[in-house]
């Protein structure tokens, strides 16, 4: 099946001036290695009214012969009559998993279009999409890839009719470095075809994506010699930067104390505090308080740990006894299960602002995660209609929104230290972290953490900053930090473009 389709699309209205497409006639359920459909569109963002050229379509992963072994789907957006794209950002957004679809920034964060939600992030029927007008397309262009398995990205067959083998796929595609390596030479071909190479590139990964863009970055600079602008890592994972023992146990608390003030389960003192008063407060607590004690273990002194106990209790919303018999150290799923435990309700994992029913009330976690059904609620038909409808790309290929990429490989994961190296080596080379503070699953304190650790030595503290908000893993999906998180990544890629003349240099 080859794609060819021209149509034109106005913000009320679809108008299709030239279209051709066409299913598979072989029986056969299979996507074009090599293909696109360009569509013409309007928007009015950050003030602003453009049109855009939207490109989806298929590009090919070769292997060392030459050979095409898999293809990647893609959505590039371009805005329409620039003077000068040398001096305009290519944005290379991924999501994470590993094994999830770019679906999820791409239609609720960065993307011209989003989804039809409530101002929280909860899905309203009927289902689909509208426009953005926080997308930062108005400053940059923007590319959202599909990895293998994801999307509608597939391994293909040879000229025999078979595919590679389950080892090939893994050690090629299904690792921490297998898949940062074909996703750079992939990159590699797509700079080149879409004429990019002089563009400022910007590169933005959430959840598992932030070790796939930590470690891009590196790769990239030094395996493509393709310099980037910056790096956000939104919702980050370790990154290969290692949060253990009391380190790991204490950085929850101040989720813990989020999530707990956002449901009203506080002492009436803490409560009445705003939550930018409340979180400096439980943060100083953590790391000069909370970590010292847990680094005692079993040695700690009575008049101490019930200091610490009490303290903990206060924060996090929960009962001494809770934390004593936890030893300190309390697991998420416990939290997520005891902190409205006695009005029959759970709280979610990526976003602890959504709220479960079990089938119990007893017992040590959730029986489900009641975000993951919210919001699939909304993407799977979202994205189907929007790639369809408005960007006319058809295929009887299904969308993973989560693809099959197990067995993972997640050894030898040195992706923050590159990410380090390659700030070192590339003066002009920015990070920004963006969290959510009522993410249970990659919490904001860690993400803290991890960029204080980023750069031990300091001296690329200048380049690296944070913002936080007040949501859950997916930030974007409540409407005033879809605004904001928005205008921190536009005004974070503007500052990192160098002034005219500023050479690469120390």
């Amino acid at each position: 099946m080859k794609l060819v389709s021209i149509i034109s699309l106005s913000l009320a209205a679809l108008t299709v001036s030239v279209t051709t497409s066409s299913y598979a006639t072989d029986n056969q359920r299979r996507i074009d290695v090599d293909s696109n459909v360009v569509t013409q569109h309007k928007a009015r963002i950050n003030g602003e009214r453009f049109s855009y050229t939207a490109t989806t379509g298929t590009q090919p992963v070769w292997d060392d012969k030459g050979d095409a072994v898999a293809t990647l789907q893609y959505t590039y957006y371009e805005r329409d009559k620039v003077d000068d794209r040398t001096k305009r950002p290519l944005l290379i957004s991924f999501n994470g998993g590993p094994g999830s679809a770019s679906v999820w920034m791409h239609l609720a964060y960065t993307g011209p279009r989003v989804l039809k939600i409530d101002d929280e992030g909860y899905p309203i029927q009927p289902y689909g999409v509208k426009d953005n007008p926080y997308s930062v397309l108005d400053v940059a262009d923007i590319v959202y890839v599909n990895p293998v398995n994801t999307g509608y990205s597939r391994v293909i067959e040879n000229e025999k009719g078979e595919l590679l083998s389950k080892d090939a796929q893994k050690s090629m595609f299904f690792g921490v470095n297998a898949d940062i390596k074909y996703l750079a030479e992939w990159l590699n071909t797509f700079v080149n075809r879409n004429e990019r190479w002089r563009s400022p590139k910007f590169l933005i990964g959430e959840s598992y994506g932030t070790t796939r863009v930590s470690g891009l970055a590196h790769e990239l600079q030094n395996r493509q010699w393709m310099y980037i602008n910056g790096v956000v890592l939104v919702s980050p994972t370790d990154i290969g930067i290692k949060r253990d023992g009391p380190v790991k146990a204490a950085n929850r608390l101040p989720y813990f104390a989020a999530t707990a003030w956002y449901h009203k389960a506080l002492s009436p003192e803490l409560q009445a505090k705003d939550l930018d008063e409340l979180l400096p407060e439980v943060e100083n607590f953590t790391i000069n308080k909370l970590i010292p004690a847990l680094a005692k273990g079993g040695f700690i002194g009575d008049e101490e740990k019930n200091a610490i106990i009490k303290q903990m209790a206060l924060y996090a919303g929960v009962s001494e006894k809770f934390v004593q018999q936890n030893n300190l150290d309390i697991p998420n799923n416990f939290f997520w299960k005891e902190l409205l435990r006695e009005r029959g309700q759970t709280l979610g994992r990526l976003d602890s602002r959504y709220l479960g029913i079990d089938k119990r009330d007893a017992g040590e976690s959730p029986d489900y995660w009641p975000e993951l059904t919210s919001w699939l609620h909304s993407f799977t038909p979202a994205i189907n209609h929007y790639l369809r409808e408005e960007l006319n790309y058809k295929t009887d290929i299904k969308y993973n929104l989560f693809g099959n990429v197990h067995p993972w490989d997640r050894s030898n994961n040195k992706t923050g230290e590159n990410l380090r190296l390659a700030m070192a080596q590339n003066p002009y080379l920015n990070v920004l972290v963006q969290a959510g503070y009522f993410d249970g699953a990659t919490n904001y304190f860690d993400a803290k953490y991890t960029m204080w650790q980023l750069d031990p030595s300091s001296k690329m503290r200048d380049r690296l900053s944070f913002k936080g908000y007040r949501s859950g893993h997916m930030m974007y999906l409540r409407h005033a930090d879809l605004e904001s998180s928005n205008n921190d990544l536009r005004d974070f890629m503007l500052k990192a473009l160098p002034k005219e003349g500023q050479a690469a240099k120390y």
